[in-house]
């Protein structure tokens, strides 16, 4: 499946606009780790992209992703991609083994933790955002309590990057979105 037909995909099933701006920053994130790892962008740009496809349809543990999963092999998408969009959920027992897996969980939860950091900046915009103000953020466990930063932080790990320069690329990735995400 190429990047135009993931983009149906989310319009089909997602009406949240939110929800939409959280899959492109991570589908921006992708991108930025499958050029810094050398490999094959489209199949990375469409897992970010569709790896929250079904939240609103699925919204329960149970059910998401692996509901979705069935869609997704209905419209054609490849085993490799569903099967990475399983792993980023711990819930589902499906472990992270190759690189794009590491890198979709390593996304999910840091996308929105900028976010949140954007949010409070008084334009609310990305391009005043910098590490040092995540950073000031990330200490405050009341900020933006939903973005687990023990998964942020095991996602670095896993994927063999330091936690700054994981943020300090996810960060930049969105920043080149940020009109895309109204942000």
């Amino acid at each position: 499946m190429k990047r135009d037909e993931a983009l149906t995909v989310v319009k089909e099933f997602v009406k949240n606009p939110n929800l939409i701006k959280h899959m492109l920053a991570v589908e921006a994130a992708m991108v930025a780790y499958a050029k810094k790892f050398e490999e094959n962008e489209e199949s990375w740009r469409v897992a970010g992209l569709l790896h929250d496809f079904d939240w609103e349809i699925h919204p329960t543990l149970e059910e998401h992703p692996q509901k979705g999963a069935k869609i997704l092999r209905e419209r054609g998408v490849d085993e490799d991609i569903i099967r990475t969009i399983l792993s980023h959920a711990e819930h589902t027992g499906v472990k992270r083994e190759k690189l794009i897996d590491k890198a979709l969980f390593a996304c999910d939860e840091i996308t929105g933790l900028i976010v949140a950091v954007a949010l409070v900046r008084p334009d609310k915009k990305l391009a005043s955002v910098n590490l040092a103000s995540i950073q000031k953020k990330w200490g405050d466990k009341t900020f933006a309590k939903g973005a687990k930063r023990e998964d942020i932080e095991q996602g670095a790990k896993e994927l063999g990057v330091e936690l700054g320069d994981h943020v300090g690329l996810v960060l930049e990735a969105m920043q080149g979105i940020a009109s895309n995400l109204g942000l």
